[in-house]
């Protein structure tokens, strides 16, 4: 049997990956396409899978190094006429061939069949045994358009992540998500674009203080509509990488408003007025969260949430922030260069 190295595979315009976590350890047998380390950059993690099957006889990374293209993970011992993945596999993706891995542990026992307190178990676990008291959930009797396993409810990092390893374990999944785009607020309009301005901002400060050591630079000249072009591009490129993966996986998005019909049905209502009902057997709610309305404030074009500031529509001389969170320090930091 021939010992193969197992190497990062192109995983876009990304350097210095940071390893979060070890799927595997020396003696696992894995299969083609079987995750073997996951990776985190900007906020967007992927798993890498194996390019061949075998037996792991050496690893060469641990939780926090950091890899690029090529960088080798470990070796494998292959199996005799075991196929060896094309280079070109994508991270953490599953062709149509792909042969799911085996759960690492069966899913959650179904909540309607509550498992009775012990001889002996204290009160306290007794009464945690006990169903709440309530009406009996709705029934829905018609007919579902999807079927799955496991529906996850918003795609946000906490969804997107959800969905991903219910389907490495063999799930059938559906992503339910109420915008076009994959990622919720962190990647469309939270940490990724905030940061993305950042940088710009930092190297905007970095060169007036360039003055006090001899070298001064003109005064910059911001173009918005230009700036906006390059964190929207930011954007894109991580939600584009998302929907990528979501697809290799063969996990199924949905896009449009979920709403429960029952404990296993969810209706979704698109934008363009359509409705799919969707049937599951688990279901994963990470709906994320949005900015609230401060009721005492007045209704003025000049007043904008965190979303509607990142869209750098003017140059205000003079800006409030109310709250004094990451967005709120972000939004100071650009808005206070540009």
């Amino acid at each position: 049997m021939a010992v193969i190295e197992l190497k990062v595979p192109d995983i876009g315009d990304f350097k210095d990956v940071e390893v979060i976590e070890i799927l595997v350890k020396p003696g696992d047998t894995v299969a083609v396409d079987q995750s073997l380390i996951t990776i985190e950059s900007d906020k967007a993690s992927m798993e890498i899978p194996s390019s061949s099957a075998g037996a792991i006889v050496e690893l060469k990374v641990k939780v926090g190094d950091k890899l690029n293209q090529g960088s080798v993970i470990g070796t494998v011992e292959a199996e005799g006429g075991a196929k060896q993945a094309p280079s070109s596999t994508a991270p953490a993706g599953k062709p149509d061939t792909a042969t799911p891995p085996a759960p690492k542990s069966a899913p959650p026992p179904s909540p309607a069949a509550p498992t009775p307190a012990t001889p002996g178990a204290s009160a306290a676990t007794a009464a945690s045994d006990k169903r709440i008291s309530g009406p009996a959930p709705a029934s829905w009797s018609g007919k579902a358009d999807i079927e799955c396993k496991t529906m996850v409810l918003g795609s946000g990092p906490g969804g997107y992540s959800a969905a991903f390893r219910a389907a490495d374990l063999g799930m059938n999944t559906v992503l339910i998500e109420r915008y076009a785009t994959l990622g919720g607020v962190c990647l469309n309009v939270g940490c990724i674009p905030s940061k993305a301005l950042l940088h710009v901002a930092a190297v905007m400060d970095e060169a007036a203080h360039f003055a006090d050591i001899g070298v001064a630079f003109a005064p910059p000249a911001i173009d918005l509509t230009k700036l906006r072009a390059h964190k929207d591009k930011v954007v894109g490129k991580l939600t584009g990488g998302l929907a990528s993966m979501a697809k290799m996986r063969k996990v199924t998005v949905v896009n449009g408003v979920g709403s429960f019909l029952d404990p296993h049905h969810i209706e979704v209502a698109a934008s363009d007025g359509t409705r799919k009902v969707v049937k599951f057997e688990y279901a994963i709610i990470a709906a994320g969260s949005q900015s609230v309305r401060l009721p005492f404030l007045p209704d003025d074009p000049r007043i904008v949430d965190s979303t509607g500031a990142l869209e750098l529509q003017t140059q205000p001389k003079k800006l409030l922030i109310i709250g004094g969170g990451i967005i709120g320090l972000e939004m100071g930091t650009v808005y206070s260069t540009l």
